[in-house]
């Protein structure tokens, strides 16, 4: 670890089983059992389980056949994420309490930035306790949390004492905490990373630690870099309390795959509706359209095409989602369609324009 990096105190603070925990205290009936939100169907993908039904090894992007047959008494319960944005909202309230540096990862976990804080609490550990209690206290639900020197690190520690516990790992602490640390619990290595990892010898952190960075820059690309210098506790990057959205989507699982791209004109419509809703929602409109088709063996494809002007009208959506549909011949039937807008005209994104359309026109006056 570099010493002329700054010390920061970073919590990562991970509800436990948000979505099905949000379902056992609104219906007390659910409490203690088995549960799975998401569909329970032939087509349906479980989104959150319970801990109850994660001990039969049923997970979040779980088919709902194969829950069903992991777990034969799992209750399947349909999501509802106007609740779950409500509860999220609870939350991060508390978090702003101790500081303005929140950076939301999703509706269930965030980072903290407790280095400078609003109670004066010299202690991240402390932070992080009071923290938990108070969300147990005001919403119901359970929390976890990691405490470390930088996001990377509480991350990992947010896991360690899952559900309804913390791990505080000190700077002291770190290296150490690392080099033992199995690979596939390192964040950001994927399963089939870590499949290639291990065919590589490397095993743990202290394995990582032995390889050289160059190395890790031909065995893993632009990610070697990355994972050179985790290991080594250096992850430079700040808490960003705000976020800049880069693209807005909407998608659909069918009941039964399709096979012709006639069947799927309807399914667009409704889907680029969606995503139109979502824009003006948003209040930002996109350049980029890409029309996203898995096929019914699970293999993905992508299509996209840039507009030159920013859209979010539906009409202008769909048209241009039908276009990347019959640019070439289906690869198979389809069991899902999506559509995204990305090169959005966000607030940096027009500040962006206005500073270069600013330079534009001096030029034009400079002689």
């Amino acid at each position: 670890m570099q010493d002329n990096l700054p010390i920061r105190k970073i919590i990562h603070v991970d509800m436990d089983a948000f979505y099905a925990s949000v379902e056992q205290m609104d219906n007390p009936e659910l409490k203690g059992k088995p549960i799975a939100v998401g569909g329970g169907g032939a087509r349906g993908v479980v989104s959150a389980a319970s801990y109850e039904a994660r001990k039969f090894g049923v997970r979040s992007a779980l088919s709902g056949a194969q829950a069903r047959r992991n777990c034969p008494e799992l209750i399947f319960v349909k999501p509802r994420f106007d609740r779950y944005h409500e509860i999220s909202k609870q939350i991060r309230a508390i978090f702003y309490d101790y500081t303005d540096l929140v950076e939301p990862l999703s509706l269930d976990e965030a980072y903290l930035d407790v280095t400078q804080n609003k109670k004066g609490n010299p202690s991240a550990s402390l932070i992080a306790k009071e923290i938990r209690e108070r969300i147990f206290k005001e919403v119901g639900l359970t929390a976890s949390a990691g405490i470390s020197i930088n996001k990377f690190v509480a991350k990992v520690a947010s896991d360690y004492n899952k559900p309804n516990g913390q791990k505080t790992v000190n700077p002291e602490e770190v290296l150490a905490f690392l080099e033992a640390l199995d690979i596939r619990k390192f964040y950001g290595v994927g399963k089939v990373t870590t499949e290639k990892m291990y065919q590589l010898g490397i095993f743990t952190g202290k394995d990582l630690k032995q390889k050289s960075l160059e190395y890790l820059d031909t065995n893993f690309g632009k990610s070697g870099r990355f994972y050179y210098y985790i290991v080594r506790g250096i992850h430079t990057s700040e808490v960003r309390p705000k976020r800049t959205r880069k693209s807005l989507a909407a998608e659909r699982t069918f009941n039964e795959n399709l096979s012709s791209e006639i069947f799927m004109l309807e399914k667009l419509e409704h889907i680029a509706q969606e995503v139109s809703r979502r824009l003006t929602k948003s209040k930002v409109s996109g350049k980029t359209i890409t029309l996203k088709i898995k096929y019914s063996d699970f293999t993905l494809q992508t299509r996209s095409k840039t507009l030159p002007y920013f859209i979010s009208d539906k009409s202008i959506i769909l048209e241009t989602a039908k276009d990347l549909l019959f640019q070439e011949k289906l690869q198979n039937s389809v069991r899902l369609l999506g559509i995204s807008l990305s090169n959005l005209n966000t607030e940096k994104t027009k500040k962006k324009l206005e500073e270069k359309k600013a330079v534009s026109v001096q030029l034009q006056f400079e002689f």
